[in-house]
C-alpha cells in the first residue's frame, strides 16, 4: 500500500505533495530537514493522505495534484483525504 501526502507550510504559506510508504515517518523526515527542497520551509502539517494499491498508481495521483491550482488543492483534500486527526 502507498499513500499521497499533501503537506502545508504556514510559514510560506506552501503545499507540498508526495508518496510513501509510509506516510508517518515521511513527514518526520521532512521536519527533520532530510529533504532538500523541502528543509527551508519547516515546520510542515499533514494535511491529508489518500491510500492507492501501487507506487505506479500513487505516483500518478501527485503527478495530477500536484498540477491542480491551491484552491483545487484544498476542494480535493476536502472531498478525498483522510486527515491525521
Amino acid at each position: 500500500m502507498y499513500f499521497v501526502y499533501i503537506l502545508y507550510s504556514e510559514k510560506n504559506d506552501r503545499f507540498y505533495v508526495g508518496h510513501a510508504a509510509n506516510v508517518e515517518n515521511r513527514v518526520l523526515e521532512h521536519n527533520s530537514g532530510l529533504n532538500f527542497s523541502t528543509k527551508p520551509f519547516i515546520p510542515w502539517i499533514l494535511l491529508g493522505f489518500v491510500s492507492k494499491k501501487t507506487k505506479s498508481e500513487a505516483y500518478i495521483l501527485e503527478m495530477k495534484i500536484k498540477n491542480l491550482s491551491k484552491l483545487r488543492k484544498l476542494a480535493f483534500i476536502e472531498k478525498h483525504c483522510k486527515n491525521n486527526g
